[in-house]
């Protein structure tokens, strides 16, 4: 059988390592430390850093493909691989897109796509130009290595971006800056492609982000009309298409709320994106807003991902219940002193449907350690469900309610 290699050791690849047992698979990785989740699991481990070509070299010699489990294997290194004949799943050319957000967002404007204005920042100059311009606040990212909602500020007003301006330039963090998106809701797609080019999609979800990080999937997006799903999809598949993604590809995408905004703004922001869409990140591998379909769709992200990169015909994406929600389990404040399997017997005895799939993790506050996925008819009672499990293996007790924005109701 063909051995599929996945450069980084996180929970993305412990089950994508799950996934390919049923197939015959054997899945390499390459992790960071043996305490990684995927190291933790999978037989094939070899222990080098990402962006040591050495390491890289000696573990993609014995894959017959290699993907990922992150975005931050230097692009040069992959060229090399790829020179040397190694199957590389995305590509190089592709994944530059999900590493450099400023390559990313040029390269969709020059497809046409609904991007929020943006500009390079190399001075607090420019920064201050362009909020008043475009309005302050306005979102400063780092262009390279942000995520969970590290690497991304909002400066308020001009005396602010300059002294976040000066202090980020002068530690060598590239930026930008883009226009505050008037947003209703936050989205994903989910797509996979082929190297043969076919492509299959998961219905549209909606996240719910607290603090830069998704803390909940709703599988699929409540009150979406089926116009906005298909247009969703259909940027998801000609962004797949246009780099040439192979595996996964998540688009995270924001909805807009035009509500009570000003004629002018308004038409402004219809004309950029007359579908109520604007797209704002890219993931390139399996993603959190696609946990769900592991319970909640006929073929999971973590097997189809391992499908395209091996060019398999892509599996059935249909979900298998009116509703799917995933929530993640967060390090809380202070550990529990009530241990992980006593939370877990608790937690079965309550809600024996419940669906948990903890990475191994040691808990410290806002880590991701774990996620809960539950199936039903509606969706927002299967919020409060996953919500209220995911609230206990965490903290270990329980609530009546538990907001989906992170704070307690009551």
């Amino acid at each position: 059988m063909p051995v599929v290699g996945m450069i980084g050791g996180g929970q993305l690849a412990r089950m994508t390592h799950q996934a390919a047992i049923p197939l015959g698979q054997s899945l390499r990785v390459l992790a960071a430390a043996a305490t990684d989740p995927a190291a933790l699991v999978a037989p094939g481990v070899t222990v080098g850093m990402h962006t040591d070509p050495d390491a890289v070299r000696a573990f993609a010699a014995d894959c017959d493909v290699v993907t990922f489990d992150h975005e931050h294997v230097p692009g040069d290194l992959l060229r090399g691989l790829v020179a040397e004949g190694v199957a590389v799943r995305p590509g190089p050319d592709a994944l530059i897109h999900a590493q450099d957000k400023l390559v990313m967002r040029r390269r969709l404007r020059e497809l046409g796509l609904p991007v929020p204005e943006f500009a390079e920042v190399t001075s607090p100059a420019d920064l201050v130009s362009f909020g008043e311009e475009h309005g302050w606040p306005s979102v400063v990212k780092a262009v390279r290595g942000g995520y969970d909602g590290r690497g991304v500020w909002m400066p308020a007003d001009a005396d602010e971006a300059v002294g976040l301006a000066t202090e980020l330039l002068a530690a060598g963090t590239p930026l930008m800056v883009e226009q505050k998106v008037p947003m209703r809701r936050e989205l994903a797609a989910v797509v996979a492609r082929s190297p043969f080019g076919q492509g299959a999609a998961w219905p549209v979800v909606r996240t719910v982000q607290s603090d830069g990080i998704c803390v909940e999937v709703h599988a699929p997006a409540p009150g979406l009309s089926t116009a906005m799903a298909a247009k969703a999809q259909e940027i998801a598949f000609r962004i797949a298409d246009e780099l040439d993604v192979v595996g996964v590809l998540a688009v995270e995408l924001f909805e807009l709320d035009l509500t009570g905004r000003a004629d002018e703004a308004d038409s402004g922001w219809r004309e950029l994106a007359p579908d109520g869409l604007v797209v704002n990140e890219l993931a390139m591998r399996p993603h959190n807003s696609g946990h769900w379909t592991i319970e909640g769709a006929r073929t999971s992200q973590f097997e189809q991902h391992l499908r395209a990169v091996l060019d398999y015909p892509l599996g059935n994406t249909d979900p298998v219940a009116p509703a799917a929600v995933m929530t993640n389990v967060l390090g809380a404040p202070e550990q529990p002193a009530m241990s992980v399997d006593e939370r877990l017997h608790h937690l079965f005895a309550r809600y024996p449907d419940a669906k948990v799939h903890l990475y191994g993790k040691t808990e410290r506050p806002g880590r991701k350690v774990g996620h809960v996925t539950m199936l039903g008819d509606d969706v927002d009672a299967v919020a409060v469900r996953a919500r209220l499990a995911a609230h206990w293996l965490s903290h270990a007790r329980w609530t009546d309610g538990y907001d989906i924005h992170g704070g307690e109701q009551r």
